[in-house]
């Protein structure tokens, strides 16, 4: 136990989330963050004491969050061959492969620093991230990648979270193609993530990657992460630490990732 205590210690912890406040980005396929101070300091007090709380109301793919197997299906089935509809109630949620499912998660984690590879500060809304720049990113850094990792890879959006309209941008935005996705299954990654509102290249109508991660590979997808302290620190394998919460029957869910890196 001491030595976890002595190696966490010598750690740098390096928060992957975004905040979440009221106008913040959010992909409209999805209920926005709804936020309110439901009773304030001095409404009611008791010997000179007084406690404020809240309220929150957000859907399950706002902000940074996992996406559960269980959100994608492909002509009619989900992962591992369930029929969705027969899987699914407006009251509880999908029976299999809900986010309450995924245990808290510390994996090994990468960065494919995108962005700085190909000399971009942020990518361009219309770069396509395919296997040939994941390979370029990933000889950049001097790593590989293993079965079970989580993949990140950065495109350099998250410095836009703050002007929600340049975030979301009508959902043009950079991001992994089918090939990448590929790249990805082929690895045996636990989960791809990244730094934009949609993770795969949008427009994509048909979401060929959130299809093939999710429902033909089991592979998890994580959006709307922060990886600019990643990128500046130059850090490209650490310990990723995350936990969804723990909704029976969800497509997803709201996380607060780190990573661990030796100082």
């Amino acid at each position: 136990m001491q030595d976890l205590l002595q190696r966490l210690d010598e750690s740098r912890v390096i928060d992957l989330a975004q905040p979440y406040y009221p106008g913040m980005p959010h992909h409209p396929n999805h209920p926005p963050f709804l936020y309110g101070l439901n009773k304030a300091h001095g409404e009611t007090t008791r010997d000179g004491v007084s406690a404020a709380a809240d309220a929150l109301a957000l859907g399950g793919h706002v902000g940074t969050h996992i996406d559960a197997l269980c959100h994608f299906s492909l002509h009619g089935k989900l992962h591992g061959g369930a029929d969705a509809i027969g899987c699914q109630s407006y009251t509880t949620g999908l029976s299999v492969h809900h986010v309450d499912t995924i245990e808290p998660i510390f994996r090994r984690g990468v960065l494919l620093d995108v962005a700085a590879t190909e000399g971009f500060e942020a990518l361009p809304h219309d770069f396509v991230v395919d296997a040939d720049h994941l390979e370029r990113a990933a000889d950049r850094a001097g790593i590989r990648v293993f079965a079970g990792d989580i993949v990140l890879v950065r495109t350099g959006w998250a410095r836009y979270w703050h002007d929600a309209g340049r975030y979301v941008n009508g959902l043009r935005c950079p991001g992994v193609n089918r090939e990448a996705a590929g790249w990805l299954s082929a690895k045996g990654a636990f989960a791809g993530g990244s730094d934009t509102i949609a993770f795969e290249f949008v427009p994509a109508p048909s979401m060929p990657v959130h299809v093939h991660l999710l429902v033909e590979s089991g592979i998890h997808i994580i959006e709307a992460l922060d990886l600019e302290a990643l990128s500046a620190e130059g850090v490209s394998e650490f310990v990723f630490a995350a936990s969804p919460l723990r909704i029976r029957g969800a497509t997803g869910s709201p996380i607060r990732p780190v990573a661990l890196s030796l100082r």
